[in-house]
C-alpha cells in the first residue's frame, strides 16, 4: 500500500463518489479539552465510507471481468457499497450475507440492485463466495485487497486538506482496511500524527491479533457494532495497523451506545456504533492531547436503523 496508489484512487473514483465535509466541533473539542473535528463520513452515498473502495476495484477490472460479475461478502456496509458501485457501473453483484443481517441493509441492500445470498453466519458467507468465484466473478474483498484499501484511504487526503494540522485520527477498525489506508495517507504528508484504532468488545479480531501476533478468527460476533464484525483481519491490514497506529481500544457496547446518544443530541447527526465507538475511546484517551492537539473522529457510518438503536443497552 503506498500513497501513489491512494492518489490514483482518488482521480479513478472522484466522479462516483462524495467529498464529505470535516468540520470543528465546539462540542465535543469542549468535552474531550482539545481541539476536535469530525469527518462526516456518515454523508457519503449509502450512509458509509464504503463505495470508495468498491467503487476503485470495480473501476480496475476489465471489460471480461466486469461482464461476469463480481461478488462481496458483508454484514451491511460493504454489501450496500458495492452494490450501489455494481449499479452504478452497470455490474452484477451477488452479496453474500448473514442471516443475522438487520433488515434493513438487507432492504438497501436488494435496492441498489444486488442479489443477497444469505447465510446462516458470516463464517459460512466467506465459504460461499469461492463457488462465485469458481463461477468467473471477481471478489470485491471488504478489506484485504490493495485496491480497496486505496479507495477508502482517500479519506485521508480529504483529511490532510481540511485539517493540515491535524496531530491525532480516531478510526474505527473492522478487517482494518479503511483504517490503515486512511494511516498510510495521511502519515505519508504528517509523519507524526497519531492514529487511535477504536473496536467494541464482541468485534474485536484486530486486538486479538495484535495480542496473538497474527490473524485470529473470532468464534462469533456478539457485539451491536454489526459493520465492525470481521471474522478476522488479514495479514496485510494486521501489518498497517501494527506499523501506523499507537494502539487500539476497545470500548463496551453500552460505552458505544452513549456516545451515540450523545452524538445525535448535540452533533445532529446519528452514527451507527462502529462510528460512535470513536468518541467512547476518544474519551478514555483525552489525556493524551493538548490546547494544542488536532484531533480528527472519523464517523464512517449512519446505517443504523431507529428501531435498533432503541434496543441497544443503555
Amino acid at each position: 500500500m503506498t500513497p501513489e496508489m491512494i492518489n490514483e484512487a482518488r482521480e479513478r473514483i472522484s466522479p462516483y463518489v462524495k467529498r464529505t465535509p470535516l468540520e470543528r466541533s465546539e462540542t465535543l473539542s469542549a468535552r474531550l479539552g482539545t481541539n476536535v473535528y469530525v469527518k462526516y463520513e456518515l454523508f457519503q452515498k449509502t450512509g458509509s465510507f464504503k463505495p470508495r473502495g468498491a467503487f476503485n476495484k470495480i473501476l480496475s477490472l476489465t471489460n471480461q471481468q466486469r461482464r461476469n460479475g463480481v461478488v462481496a461478502v458483508s454484514g451491511g456496509n460493504h454489501a450496500q457499497g458495492v452494490a450501489y458501485a455494481a449499479k452504478t457501473l452497470g455490474v452484477d453483484a451477488v452479496i453474500c450475507m448473514p442471516e443475522n443481517t438487520p433488515q434493513s441493509y438487507l432492504d438497501a441492500t436488494r435496492g441498489y440492485g444486488a442479489t443477497a445470498d444469505l447465510k446462516s453466519n458470516i463464517a459460512d458467507a466467506f465459504a460461499a463466495v469461492e463457488e462465485y468465484e469458481k463461477e468467473g466473478r471477481t471478489l470485491v474483498h471488504p478489506f484485504d485487497d490493495p485496491l480497496v484499501i486505496a479507495g477508502q484511504g482517500t479519506i485521508g487526503a480529504e483529511i490532510l486538506e481540511d485539517c493540515p494540522q491535524v496531530t491525532d485520527v480516531f478510526a474505527s477498525i473492522g478487517g482494518g482496511g479503511m483504517a490503515g489506508g486512511v494511516a498510510v495517507a495521511v502519515k505519508n504528508t504528517k509523519r507524526k500524527t497519531r492514529f487511535w484504532g477504536v473496536e467494541t468488545i464482541g468485534a474485536d479480531a484486530m486486538s486479538k491479533a495484535l495480542e496473538a501476533g497474527k490473524p485470529v478468527t473470532l468464534p462469533a460476533i456478539t457485539s451491536i457494532a454489526k459493520t465492525l464484525g470481521a471474522p478476522a483481519v488479514s495479514d496485510r491490514t494486521l501489518k498497517l495497523i501494527q506499523d501506523l497506529f499507537e494502539s487500539v481500544t476497545v470500548v463496551t457496547d453500552t460505552e458505544a451506545t452513549h456516545a451515540l446518544d450523545f452524538i445525535a443530541e448535540r452533533l445532529k447527526v446519528v452514527p451507527e456504533p462502529a462510528s460512535s465507538c470513536n468518541l467512547a475511546a476518544a474519551e478514555k484517551l483525552k489525556d493524551n492531547f493538548g490546547p494544542d492537539s488536532h484531533v480528527v473522529i472519523i464517523l464512517c457510518g449512519g446505517n443504523a436503523s431507529l428501531a435498533d438503536i432503541a434496543n441497544y443497552p443503555r
